[in-house]
C-alpha cells in the first residue's frame, strides 16, 4: 500500500507541476483577498491602533485560509474522470489512493499557507510573540483542512460533486478546527506560556488521526460504489 501511495503521490505532484492550476488559481485568490482586505483596513486609519486589531488580524488570516484550502482541495476527486478511476481500481488499494491525495493536499496547503502567511505579513504589519508556535498552528492548520476536506471530497464525489453536501458534511468538523487554530494563534501572539497551548496542539492532533483513520476505514466502501 505504502509503495502505491508513493507512486499516486508522485503521479499528483507531476500533474500539478505541469498544469498549476489549483496552485495557480488559490496563490490568485489569495493574494487578490489579502489586497482587498489590505485596502479595506486603509480606508479605517485608527484602526490598526485599536485593541481588537490583533484579533480581526488572526481571524481574517484564519478565514482567508479556509476558503483557500476549500478551493484548492474541493476538486480532488472531481477531476478524476471515471475511466481513470476505474484503472486506478484495478490496479491500486483504495487506501493508497486516499492516502496519497491526503500527502498531497496536505503539502499543496503547507506551501500554500507559507505563502499566504507571507503575503499576509507584507500588507498587514503585526507583531507575534512567540513567532514558532505561530507556525506550528500554520502547520497544524494546513494537515487538518487537507485531512477533513480530502474526505469531504471524496464523499461528495460520489454524490455528484454537490457544492452543498460538502458544506454540510465539513461544517460539524472544520468549525472546532477552527475555534482551536484561532485560539492556539491568538495564544502565540499573545506571547503566553507554552504549556497553555498543549492541550490546543493534542486536539488537532487527535483530530487528525481519527479523520486519516476514519478516511482509511470508509473510503474502501466507497471506492466499491
Amino acid at each position: 500500500m505504502f509503495k502505491q501511495t508513493r507512486y499516486l503521490l508522485q503521479k499528483e505532484i507531476l500533474i500539478e507541476w505541469r498544469a498549476k492550476y489549483a496552485f495557480n488559481s488559490v496563490l490568485l485568490y489569495v493574494i487578490s483577498t489579502v489586497f482587498v482586505c489590505y485596502i479595506a483596513f486603509r480606508l479605517s486609519p485608527g484602526f490598526k491602533e485599536s485593541p481588537g486589531y490583533p484579533i480581526v488580524w488572526n481571524v481574517l488570516f484564519w478565514i482567508i485560509m479556509l476558503f483557500a484550502a476549500v478551493n484548492a482541495i474541493a476538486k480532488s476527486f472531481m477531476t478524476e474522470n471515471k475511466g481513470r478511476m476505474l484503472y486506478y481500481y484495478s490496479i491500486t488499494d483504495a487506501r493508497a489512493i486516499i492516502l496519497s491525495k491526503i500527502i498531497y493536499n496536505g503539502l499543496l496547503m503547507l506551501v500554500l499557507s507559507a505563502l499566504t502567511l507571507l503575503v499576509y505579513m507584507l500588507f498587514f504589519n503585526n507583531s507575534v510573540a512567540n513567532p514558532v508556535y505561530y507556525f506550528i498552528a500554520v502547520f497544524l492548520g494546513s494537515i487538518s483542512f487537507s485531512t477533513v476536506f480530502t474526505m469531504v471530497s471524496a464523499i461528495a464525489s460520489k454524490a455528484g460533486n454537490s457544492s452543498g453536501l460538502m458544506a454540510v458534511l465539513s461544517f460539524p468538523v472544520i468549525i472546532p478546527v477552527i475555534l482551536v487554530l484561532i485560539t492556539l494563534s491568538k495564544n502565540a501572539m499573545d506571547g503566553i506560556d507554552n504549556r497553555y497551548n498543549y492541550q490546543h496542539i493534542i486536539t488537532l492532533l487527535g483530530i487528525n488521526v481519527i479523520v486519516i483513520a476514519t478516511s482509511l476505514l470508509l473510503f474502501p466502501y466507497l471506492w466499491r460504489d
